[in-house]
């Protein structure tokens, strides 16, 4: 994918094209809709009729040439990225800390960058060529989605072999869905007349109907007919058989045939690759005298100046795809080779792990994995997941790392059982080895994901012996001097930082001494990974006892050692607890300075999590005091599971729960928390299982559904009560202060005991009283928001997507005044950056776009 200003010329080397006026009259005309379709067979012309009306229309246009590996997400995306770095390299670093954009939270994100980026005065063009190749459909939506998009100044082109396979009826039915059919871009007998005159052929009316009857107005017919009379001893003689030769033997005989040989395998070796951009190709070349001797191919490979690449006929491809059994081993090694390195320089990192499996060059795929966040999207680790399947036997007898590598990607799937098992046979095959730098490296990764394993499924297991592990792992580790990639050096924190289901007393404790005995080992191994986080459990559970002097004196020790050490989860979470702490006191003036805090974690690029954590964290604290309307729009909608890192997405469920109930929806919370067919993680956990049970208890409450409302409240406090969690009660504020008050009041029969009711009621009640202290603070931005006139200019500016040099002179003010005035803007509006302000604006009603 690229992006190029369209009023560039094309460089047509020798070539002759036929304008066709009716085709670009056409193709004006549909740019008027938001949606252009392009849907004809192979060799209609469609890629050129689009390509070389766009180089003489006054766009700016984005070119994706879409192929097979476009159906995985990410490879997809540094696509998309690579291309806006072409624009903005800003943009481009905000849309890849993003990812590519699966859910409505991603998507909505996403769509803040064109929202600041996209000039109203300019028109767009996306074109998306080979649309048909297509079939991924996480990919799908997300084009159907910025197809819809509403920009009035952009339109997208599809160009596709067949109907493109997304929702197109809401466009169709409104009238803004322009068709170019296979009908539409067939040549017209003058057409194709004037086409042989531009080749020097004059052929009689006779011999011109018989071309046009055979050929059906078919572009590329036309052209190789074209070129077999050019190159034929008779120009004025049709030979109808022609046309009944096979296309690829017309390809033989007309092009292939007419070259050298060492262009001809030169062609060959191309059809191996999908990038032909001009420094990878003349690398392959090796020659100065191929690169000059293809421009006289023609049409079939053409060179594009301004995206500084070759472009390959598809027939053409596919032709020479049929003869790659003339190259050996070693050519098509070495051509995949080069490839894969042009595509890790240039950042296409996936089309690098493609060539190099192709190459055989695993050791490269796996230097590369480690380049990677811990954390990557399930249809990533599936794709690593098939290459180290299909890898033969002996990738595994040279690499260590790929017996770790492959538990990894099972355990990102959650695919648990066959994770365990392979770590089960890979320790047990190797301790039975005699112990090598080889097999201490195998080892020391196994036991390491078996100690994570244990970690993760404790919260079911109740088995806390995962700190033996550890050790074991401990005990592997390669002695100094030794290459050695650790496998992980940043804690993935879940739900809850206590992984505990059972409400047993003691068993907080004992998970907690686990992590305590696990942390020397894991930290010492691997670069500090989870430092601070026994002081992270131990502040969780200070809090939901009430006990906010050593909740807060733990969460400041966790914040520490986190920082210390590079482990932003801990980080974030430690100041998540100190956050509810200061709540709970209503010390506005800590909350701010926390909140600020979480804020900066958004300038680290090393924290891969740090935009979904700080929305939930954020929204979270919205809810909380009753500001729901600055929560992110993903957080608003249905109860839709996070696929960046599924060990979060309990916290996601839960700030969209208090979303649902500020709006009263109340049936809507109980049918999803009673849906036993889809379990959300934070049920696992003891401390989710109590807020779940509270919550429904308010929520039958306020369906007036007395009966259910105690059943649920009595199993809540049963879960809570051995261990004294009170605090998810109270956290409930004034609609636990209003069920309980109610329940004292008719004195309903009920298994919780009284002076707990009573002391429950007690201190929800002051709780809500703590938290208006900070909701004061936070009051409703529509009234805090009081922007000047020039406050409101800039932020028009900013939304028009204006730089601050253009904004500047557009208000006759210095840049430096420009920058103090947005600084005021978001002070005001509570915002952190140009999109947010954007956001919140536009929700509250004071900016229009």
């Amino acid at each position: 994918m690229r992006f190029f200003h369209s009023n560039v010329p094309i460089a047509p080397g020798n070539q002759k094209y036929l304008e066709r006026p009716q085709i670009n009259a056409l193709l004006e005309k549909a740019l008027q809709s938001p949606l252009v379709t392009v849907v004809a067979g192979a060799g209609y012309g469609k890629t050129y009729s689009v390509y070389s009306f766009l180089h003489t229309y006054n766009t700016i246009t984005a070119w994706i040439q879409l192929s097979d590996r476009d159906n995985l997400g990410t490879r997809f995306w540094e696509n998309f990225v690579q291309a806006v770095a072409s624009i903005s390299e800003e943009s481009a670093e905000n849309i890849r800390s993003i990812g590519f954009p699966e859910t409505k939270r991603q998507f909505d994100r996403y769509m803040m960058v064109p929202y600041m980026d996209v000039m109203r005065d300019s028109k767009y063009v996306f074109v998306y060529d080979d649309f048909h190749l297509l079939h991924n459909e996480k990919v799908l939506s997300f084009l159907e989605r910025s197809i819809t998009s509403p920009f009035n100044n952009i339109t997208s082109i599809l160009i596709s072999r067949s109907e493109p396979d997304i929702n197109m009826m809401p466009l169709l039915s409104k009238g803004l869905l322009a068709e170019i059919t296979e009908n539409d871009l067939r040549f017209s007998q003058k057409e194709m007349t004037d086409y042989f005159r531009l080749l020097g052929l004059r052929l009689p009316q006779e011999a011109l109907t018989s071309v046009y009857r055979d050929t059906e107005g078919w572009a590329f017919a036309i052209h190789l007919t074209g070129l077999s009379l050019k190159n034929g001893a008779a120009n004025t003689d049709y030979a109808r058989s022609s046309m009944k030769i096979n296309i690829f033997n017309l390809i033989t005989h007309e092009i292939f045939g007419v070259v050298s040989k060492e262009l001809q395998r030169y062609l060959i070796k191309l059809s191996l690759i999908e990038h032909w951009n001009l420094e990878l190709l003349t690398d392959l070349a090796g020659s100065p005298s191929l690169m000059e001797e293809i421009k006289r191919i023609g049409s079939f490979v053409h060179f594009d100046l301004y995206l500084n690449e070759y472009r390959l006929h598809p027939l053409f491809l596919q032709y020479l795809g049929s003869k790659q059994g003339a190259l050996s081993k070693d050519e098509k090694k070495e051509v995949y080779s080069r490839a894969a390195e042009w595509c890790l320089r240039h950042n296409f990192k996936m089309d690098a792990v493609s060539y190099f499996e192709k190459a055989g060059d695993y050791a490269k795929i796996i230097g590369l994995v480690y380049t990677m966040a811990q954390v990557i999207p399930n249809d990533m680790a599936q794709f690593f997941l098939e290459i180290f399947q299909r890898a033969p036997d002996s990738v595994y007898r040279e690499n260590p790392e790929s017996h770790i590598l492959r538990v990894r990607f099972l355990l990102i799937q959650s695919r648990f059982p066959e994770a365990f098992e392979s770590l089960q046979t890979t320790i047990g095959r190797f301790e039975a080895l005699p112990l090598s730098p080889f097999t201490q490296r195998v080892l020391f990764g196994s036991y390491i994901h078996l100690a994570f394993y244990g970690m993760l499924r404790c919260v079911e297991t109740h088995d806390y012996t995962f700190y033996k592990h550890f050790e074991q792992a401990r005990a592997y580790f390669p002695p100094r001097g030794l290459e050695f990639r650790t496998p992980a050096n940043s804690m993935c924190v879940g739900s809850y930082i206590c992984r505990v289901g059972i409400p047993e007393k003691g068993y907080m404790e004992r998970f907690i001494e686990a992590v305590d005995l696990a942390v020397p080992h894991a930290a010492a191994t691997l670069n500090g990974c989870m430092s601070g986080y026994g002081d992270l459990a131990r502040a969780e559970l200070a809090y939901f006892q009430e006990d906010m002097d050593r909740a807060e004196a733990f969460g400041c020790t966790a914040l520490h050692k986190a920082r210390e050490n590079a482990q932003f989860e801990i980080e974030i979470r430690a100041l998540f607890y100190l956050l509810r702490v200061n709540l709970a006191y209503g010390n506005a003036g800590a909350v701010d300075h926390i909140l600020k805090q979480i804020t900066a974690k958004l300038d680290t690029p090393q924290f891969i999590n740090r935009h979904v954590l700080y929305d939930i964290i954020i929204g979270w604290f919205y809810a909380q005091i009753e500001q729901t309307h600055q929560l992110p729009e993903w957080l608003k909608n249905d109860f839709e599971v996070s696929e960046i890192n599924n060990l979060i997405n309990g916290l996601e469920v839960l700030v969209k729960i208090k979303y649902q109930i500020s709006k009263k929806r109340y049936a809507a919370v109980l049918a999803t928390l009673e849906n036993q067919s889809k379990k959300y993680e934070v049920q696992s956990f003891l401390l989710g299982q109590i807020a779940i049970h509270a919550i429904k208890a308010v929520c039958y409450y306020k369906l007036k559904d007395r009966s259910k409302s105690l059943r649920s409240l009595e199993t809540a406090y049963a879960l809570a009560e051995p261990n004294n969690l009170t605090m998810l009660f109270i956290e409930l504020g004034k609609d636990m202060r209003a069920l309980l008050g109610e329940t004292l009041k008719r004195k309903d029969p009920c298994a919780v005991p009284l002076e707990w009711l009573e002391k429950i009621h007690r201190k929800s009640a002051a709780y809500a009283k703590k938290l208006c202290a900070v909701m004061e603070k936070y009051q409703d931005k529509t009234s805090a928001a009081s922007l000047s006139n020039r406050e409101m200019n800039v932020l028009t500016g900013l939304s028009q997507g204006l730089t601050r040099g253009e904004i500047a002179d557009i208000s006759a003010l210095s840049v430096n005044t420009v920058k103090s005035v947005i600084t005021s803007i978001y002070i005001k509006l509570g915002a952190v950056n140009r999109a947010d302000a954007i956001r919140i604006a536009t929700e509250i009603g004071i900016l229009k776009i």
